[in-house]
């Protein structure tokens, strides 16, 4: 009993250790040389010259060709459901609306500054 709780106390750090590990590396692109033959690979790295020591650990030190290249992964956006996308929508004619109503307040501010300046011209004369 003692030795199960153990295993699924080991199991569970090692299970923290992999996201650890998938967070911290970014994957880089590269292509090395494998029996005469040109073959596009990719690895886990901190960095790039980590990525490019660990390819020629892994082939030999002139067959990496292409210096590595990070690989950044592009995700999709789900398309937003009927419901969703009205409420998106309403939110956008909100704001909107208030840029439309701020405007207009700052138009009128105008007018009536416009106005003020005329009397004090017309009184002055």
């Amino acid at each position: 009993m003692a030795t199960q709780a153990l295993l699924e106390v080991t199991l569970d750090l090692l299970e923290v250790d992999k996201k650890k590990l998938n967070i911290d590396m970014n994957k880089y692109q590269a292509v090395v040389r494998v029996k005469a033959q040109l073959v596009k690979t990719a690895v886990f790295a901190d960095s790039s010259i980590h990525a490019r020591l660990i390819l020629q650990y892994q082939f030999g030190m002139d067959s990496v060709i292409a210096y590595p290249t990070a690989i950044i992964e592009v995700t999709t956006i789900k398309p937003l459901t009927p419901d969703q996308q009205r409420i998106k929508s309403m939110k956008d004619r909100v704001k909107q609306d208030q840029a439309a109503v701020k405007a207009e307040r700052a138009r009128q501010k105008i007018k009536a500054g416009q106005e003020q300046l005329a009397q004090s011209n017309q009184i002055q004369s």
